[in-house]
């Protein structure tokens, strides 16, 4: 294997199934690998909230003066996204013999695309000797493979119905298999203000330091400011966080809640809590990218989600006409998030994506048409987000604004060329004949 796309191929035929939930293999080619960490490590699992929540550490820890790795998935554009070090994403070139290390040690062991690659990128985030790692849970917690790492201080965000093929059919299911990162005697961040009780009861059952929002810390605020109080420590008249939306305020209070559980490890100053809020980026959440009509990029992929990218929304004032880009996996209610998001979109452009697991475009559009009571709303198909986006800008007036939103594969389908700026084609038929 001579480049990442070599190894990124074989991690993709490894195995049957692309979920095999399950620790004993992956913690087997982990103990042969003698991974660990010679640092403190966060963990952070949730529905939605993880990648904003992990950022927000990284920012802080940044500004703190300690040296990062994160690790978090999927990605949006390049592979690459996964494993940031120091705050730069990992060069393709320094993944080769971590890769190399994991397929020795696995041997005759089955490894699927998410085990092979979490190891590979976790050994990478190792052998940079980091002050901190973080790492994003994926898909559920328990039977995770980041699961064989035991955290210093693990955090939950919200948590909601998805993947429940897997985890479970309501909240307090999957709210058990979250609370799987939880470790006795470890602080337990839980950031969604009405958790599961199946969180809380686990927690009391390992004997973790349960933090409970609303309990244990809090936040309060204007339109102008915010403030943060916690056991024994208090933020106040705070900028509000860079990355946008009303439920980032959430994942700032758990960020700050796990930053306090950790403070006798990595103890940081006020002032790098203001500046790394202030200065947090991630492409994706809310995102706006200005222009003329406004684009807004969102990897809201389950009712949960849709319902605060509908409330952002909401938020933004006035457009004469919204049109939605929109592709997401097959697995996901969309008549839940249709119903929730379709007041507020004027025009649907369904789009295919790049993977057996997605929903087709015309069998989304089916759906929508089924449920759909609105006579001013149109929608069309299309075979690529890329085609998506660019029918809707050729319908767009400058004042419109688009949203691409639903998979990571939706979103990162138009980032490919990286971050578009619009221009409606009205704009540059009159910048022409100027």
């Amino acid at each position: 294997m001579e480049t990442l796309a070599d190894w990124l191929a074989h991690a993709e035929r490894l195995h049957a199934k692309n979920i095999d939930l399950g620790l004993d293999r992956v913690r087997r080619v982990a103990a042969r690998m003698g991974l660990k960490f010679d640092c403190p490590v966060i963990t952070v699992a949730g529905t939605n909230g993880k990648g904003s929540t992990c950022a927000m550490l990284e920012s802080i820890l940044t500004h703190a003066g300690y040296r990062t790795a994160v690790y978090t998935s999927p990605h949006l554009v390049h592979f690459e996204e996964r494993l940031r070090l120091a705050g730069e994403q990992v060069e393709a070139a320094k993944l080769l013999p971590h890769f190399a290390a994991v397929e020795t040690a696995r041997e005759e062991i089955s490894l699927t695309y998410f085990e092979l690659t979490t190891l590979a990128l976790m050994r990478c985030a190792a052998a940079e000797k980091p002050d901190i790692v973080i790492l994003e849970v994926g898909l559920g917690g328990r039977l995770d493979a980041v699961n064989i790492i035991d955290a210093d201080c693990s955090v939950i965000t919200s948590i909601d119905l998805d993947h429940m093929d897997f985890l479970g059919s309501d909240r307090e299911s999957i709210g058990f298999e979250k609370a799987g990162i939880l470790r006795t005697g470890k602080p337990a961040v839980v950031s969604d203000p009405m958790p599961p009780q199946s969180v809380i009861d686990h927690a009391k059952a390992i004997g973790a330091d349960l933090w409970l929002f609303g309990r244990d810390f809090n936040v309060s605020g204007d339109p102008q400011q915010w403030g943060w109080s916690g056991r024994g420590r208090r933020y106040s008249g705070m900028a509000y966080p860079a990355l946008r939306g009303a439920n980032q305020l959430i994942n700032a209070a758990g960020a700050l809640a796990a930053l306090e559980a950790v403070r006798p490890l990595l103890p940081i100053t006020a002032q790098a809590v203001r500046t790394g809020l202030a200065m947090v980026d991630l492409p994706g959440r809310f995102q706006i990218v200005p222009g003329q009509p406004s684009l807004v990029l969102d990897v809201a992929h389950n009712p949960h989600a849709v319902a605060a990218l509908a409330e952002n929304l909401d938020a933004m004032g006035f457009f004469p006409t919204t049109h939605a880009v929109f592709g997401v996996m097959v697995d996901k209610d969309l008549a839940a998030m249709f119903a929730r998001i379709g007041p507020l979109i004027d025009r649907w452009y369904f789009t295919d994506l790049p993977t057996p697991r997605a929903a087709k475009a015309a069998d989304m559009m089916a759906l929508w048409q089924a449920q759909n009571t609105r006579t001013d709303v149109a929608a069309t198909v299309h075979a690529a987000p890329l085609e998506a986006l660019q029918a809707a800008i050729d319908r767009a007036d400058p004042a419109d604004r688009i949203v691409v939103f639903g998979s990571f594969f939706t979103v990162g389908g138009v980032l490919v060329n990286g971050t578009p700026r619009l221009q409606a084609k009205h704009l540059l038929s009159s910048a022409r004949s100027a």
